[in-house]
């Protein structure tokens, strides 16, 4: 199985912690040269430091940015392809805060559409071209499994994170002869700071820590958490070039928690 990623040029965002961090260091470890996005200038910096880099030409660099900054966001993007073309995207963003539905306010919606959906589009439209130049490319997107049964409490979240999967499956058959798939990555329970919210937000009248814990894993078959490397593993498979037939799925990781078949 070819997994090497050598040569490979991959953005990846929400690089600073959990999910996006892992993958960081997952890639690198295939031989990609990373850019880490995130706000928090001085973590990606850290992180850059630490990532390897074994392989010939490999290098890492850090953009430090708001997602939520549309023409910011727009510009940076342009000065990354400017000097590399980037083979490999994988959006990533922290979710929505919990909440019913019913009550969010407008802007709430509008401002998750921008940090996810809006946010998706600039960056790869911008890497297009160079993924196309390379017939190689991989646009990995870091959803929920609330795309495909929606998550209690997460209004705004599951509204969103279902245009973005409607976003990638449309993509995903617009570019496939240019050698380039589309594909979401589903987390389950994993142990990042959004599950820590999560947590924290059903510790209603003096809950415990450990009964919230235990009611999450109780619908969960494997009955643990899982780690951010795990969902990183998946995401590395993706962008590998023996995924190179897997195009438009969107993959639980989450331990068996999605009963659903497709």
């Amino acid at each position: 199985m070819d997994l090497r990623l050598t040569g490979r040029h991959a953005l990846i965002c929400g690089a600073s912690q959990g999910i996006g961090r892992a993958t960081a260091f997952e890639l690198a470890e295939l031989g990609a040269s990373v850019t880490l996005l995130s706000r928090s200038a001085d973590a990606l910096a850290a992180l850059a430091r630490e990532l390897p880099a074994r392989h010939a030409g490999q290098s890492h660099d850090h953009l430090a940015v708001d997602m939520l900054d549309t023409a910011g966001l727009t510009t940076a993007i342009a000065r990354v392809v400017s000097l590399h073309a980037v083979h490999i995207v994988v959006n990533n963003s922290g979710g929505p805060p919990p909440g019913p539905a019913w009550s969010a306010a407008p802007d709430d919606y509008l401002t998750a559409f921008r940090q996810h959906v809006l946010a998706a589009q600039v960056i790869t439209q911008a890497c297009l071209p160079g993924m196309r130049g390379a017939h190689y490319g991989r646009v990995i997107n870091v959803v929920s499994t609330s795309v495909k049964a929606p998550i209690p409490n997460l209004g705004v979240s599951n509204t969103v994170r279902a245009a973005t999967a409607g976003w990638a499956k449309t993509l995903a058959s617009e570019v496939a002869a240019d050698g380039i798939t589309v594909n979401n990555v589903l987390p389950g329970y994993t142990r990042t700071s959004r599950t820590e919210e999560l947590i924290e937000a059903r510790r209603g009248n003096g809950r415990s820590r450990e009964d919230v814990e235990r009611d999450l894993l109780a619908s969960v078959p494997a009955a643990r958490f899982g780690e951010p490397a795990e969902v990183a593993a998946a995401i590395a498979f993706l962008a590998s070039p023996a995924a190179g037939y897997v195009n438009g799925v969107s993959l639980a990781v989450d331990g068996g928690r999605t009963r659903n078949l497709n």
